[in-house]
């Protein structure tokens, strides 16, 4: 007998969320506290609205990158968003919103790049357009808690 589409979704989500918390443990980038995963420093392809929950409730602090491949900005925007993904606090996210035109409207990317910053899994901030590092940075860092 074949799994049901819910068993199976449910199968995969595990499976996702296990090969997430075992590449976060080779990398050696659970925190101190046992609580909580520290950041990633890479973006973390979404592959979903579950996935994409699973991201915004593991980390204080996500900013999630809807983008296109076919997007000059988007392009543009692509080494900040690497970049922040290593150097931050954050999460760093990307949802392609040709793969995931759903979840890109419900995150409200009328257009991309749209980013989306959450904070204690909360949306708290969104722009669009490319914006500089140095923008994005002090986004994440007013959202931030201390050090």
């Amino acid at each position: 007998m074949s799994e049901s589409p819910d068993d199976e979704r449910e199968r995969i989500r595990e499976q996702k969320k296990r090969e997430l918390q075992q590449r976060l443990e080779n990398d050696g980038e659970l925190d101190g506290t046992g609580d909580s995963m520290a950041t990633p420093s890479e973006p973390i392809v979404i592959e979903g609205q579950a996935h994409l929950n699973d991201v915004v409730s593991t980390h204080d602090v996500v900013l999630v990158d809807c983008y296109a491949d076919w997007c000059g900005p988007c392009q543009m925007l692509e080494p900040t968003i690497e970049s922040l993904a290593t150097e931050t606090d954050a999460a760093v996210a990307k949802v392609d919103v040709d793969a995931h035109q759903r979840l890109a409207q419900q995150l409200g990317a009328r257009g991309v790049p749209t980013l989306v910053l959450y904070a204690d899994g909360q949306p708290v901030e969104r722009t669009v357009g490319a914006q500089s590092k140095g923008q994005l940075e002090e986004l994440i860092e007013r959202h931030s808690g201390p050090s």
